[in-house]
């Protein structure tokens, strides 16, 4: 029979063809395809513990196994769930939060674009503002539900701290969201109090404004000479709560990114968060909830262990990094991001910029690292930037910045050896 001509398919929406991505996995799949090939990289773009999951988190999961507890629960979580989760973030923050104010979600991700979607209107002009460099979701899901992003830039002499007098200026009628994220992906920033109490004096003049605090790594704040203080949330502060979505979860704490366990505390929008976990994900997996349980409300010896590890980490990473030609990196307060200038790094090795550098760094030296420009647009004056995840071990990290160290050497001393037209 002769072979007919393939069918044309029904087009994509706007929405689906503008959908951003989170450019570490864009990477991460690069890195993957070298490796398959046979390449040796050593990789600094997942943000995600590499260390497993505690044991007795993993015993609870098999107890929920075992125990029958396979199918759906209340899309706002099951009952101790919600209750252990208040109780956690109460106790950080310094808050009375209730069990009903509580949803528990398949990792904090989605809440993202549940709270943009419950305060924002389709086409309506309504305005996100959000950090930059920032988590790329933010911007993405802005775009995907019709609200308009409002980039505001986050600077290293303010140690990627907002700017109070910038956020004022960009805060107009239609702002419906500020999204917050402390301690920051990807520079590894921590809002001070002082920091929060500009934010939130800025914000008492504008009651329109919604506040999304994304403090997925609250427990990962290392309080020493190097750090800018302990955690602090904007919810804590006169008049913020009520106005505040605190999101958090159990992924970055208990090396539980898979599990995909996050959830949010506010009042007004709890029961409209429920409605959209009922209409999307039905609820999050009964087993990894269960894990979660013993996650907040079992021994914490292994979560804090983990979190010295990361400490020694950043000091290893940040000392190494600074010995670095053209390098130049400012100790991060939380998370476990490191977020180098790179700037002269550039210039000695003649790479246009961050991306360059990143693409060379991966390709010439077997290194992955992130660009700046996958969190955002280059904030003008800056400089250029890469990110490095910590999460990885003591000799990664050694062997990883020598090579980074020796390639910039050598390509330093080729550049200056090239003829100059």
């Amino acid at each position: 029979m002769p072979a007919h001509p393939p069918t044309p398919l029904p087009t994509l929406s706007r929405r689906a063809d503008s959908l951003g991505t989170e450019n570490a996995f864009v990477v991460l799949a690069e890195v993957n395809a070298l490796i398959r090939a046979g390449r040796d990289v050593i990789s600094f773009c997942i943000g995600q513990p590499d260390f497993a999951t505690p044991t007795h988190i993993q015993d609870a999961a098999i107890a929920a196994i075992r125990g029958g507890k396979h199918g759906y629960t209340p899309s706002a979580g099951i009952d101790e769930l919600r209750a252990a989760a208040a109780a956690s973030m109460s106790k950080l923050r310094g808050l009375d939060i209730t069990p009903d104010e509580v949803v528990v979600g398949a990792g904090a991700k989605p809440f993202i674009a549940y709270a943009i979607a419950s305060v924002t209107d389709h086409g309506a002009g309504d305005e996100v503002i959000f950090p930059v460099p920032g988590f790329p979701i933010y911007e993405s899901q802005c775009k995907a539900l019709g609200a308009v992003p409002v980039g505001l830039p986050l600077r290293e002499s303010r140690r990627f701290a907002f700017d109070p007098d910038e956020l004022a200026s960009r805060i107009t009628p239609r702002t419906k969201l500020l999204i917050l994220n402390t301690p920051h992906n990807p520079t590894g920033g921590l809002l001070t109090r002082q920091d929060l109490e500009a934010i939130a004096e800025v914000l008492r003049r504008h009651e329109q404004v919604w506040i999304y605090a994304d403090e997925i790594y609250s427990k990962l704040v290392y309080q020493d000479e190097n750090s800018s203080g302990s955690f602090q949330s904007i919810a804590a502060l006169p008049g913020m709560r009520e106005r505040t979505i605190i999101s958090d979860g159990a992924s970055k704490t208990y090396a539980m990114t898979g599990w995909r366990i996050g959830f949010t505390a506010n009042r007004r929008l709890a029961p409209v968060f429920t409605r959209w976990i009922t209409n999307t994900e039905s609820c999050a997996t009964q087993i990894s909830q269960w894990a979660a349980v013993q996650a907040l409300n079992g021994p914490q010896d292994e979560a804090d262990a983990m979190r010295e590890r990361f400490r020694a980490r950043r000091d290893l990473i940040v000392r190494l990094l600074n010995a670095v030609p053209g390098f130049s990196c400012a100790s991060p307060g939380g998370a476990f991001y490191a977020w180098p200038n790179v700037t002269e790094a550039c210039a000695l090795i003649g790479a246009a910029d961050s991306e360059e550098l990143r693409k060379r760094l991966l390709h010439e030296a077997g290194v992955a690292v992130l660009a700046d420009i996958h969190f955002g647009p280059r904030v003008e004056g800056d400089g250029q930037h890469i990110r490095f995840s910590y999460a990885a071990s003591e000799s990664a990290i050694e062997q990883g910045v020598a090579r980074i160290a020796d390639f910039i050497k050598r390509q330093s001393r080729d550049t200056a050896r090239s003829p100059r037209t």
